[in-house]
């Protein structure tokens, strides 16, 4: 264990997913709540076989630092991809830089979006 549990309006991405082994088997993307009616739904985790949906009933705990999951490892490699409309998100490195282009972007507000997943 690794400290006092945290809510899962505290968790940050890029916190480590563990399976119920103790192996590291992604990292947190973000999270998915219904906001309107305060529910947590579950996490979609960045794997090496990529993005991957973990169910709120598969996770056990969440710390600062890691998110326990009852996941065994083959149930891991069996995880599904997570369904719904694209997330999408701006790209905040496109407007960086000395160039006249990237002046004028930032100069100017230019969004860019680029499609997750």
């Amino acid at each position: 264990m690794s400290g006092e549990p945290i809510s899962y309006l505290a968790l940050e991405n890029g916190t480590p997913v563990q399976s119920s082994g103790g192996k590291i088997i992604g990292k947190v993307e973000h999270v998915l709540q219904l906001p309107e009616e305060d529910l947590f739904d579950g996490l979609v985790v960045t794997t090496s076989a990529g993005l991957r949906f973990v169910d709120r009933d598969q996770i056990t705990e969440i710390h600062a630092d890691v998110v326990e999951t009852s996941l065994t490892d083959d149930q891991v490699v069996k995880l599904p991809p997570p369904e719904g409309t694209a997330d999408y998100h701006a790209d905040a490195t496109q407007d960086i830089g000395k160039s006249l282009s990237a002046r004028f972007g930032r100069m100017f507000g230019r969004e860019h979006w680029m499609k997750d997943g």
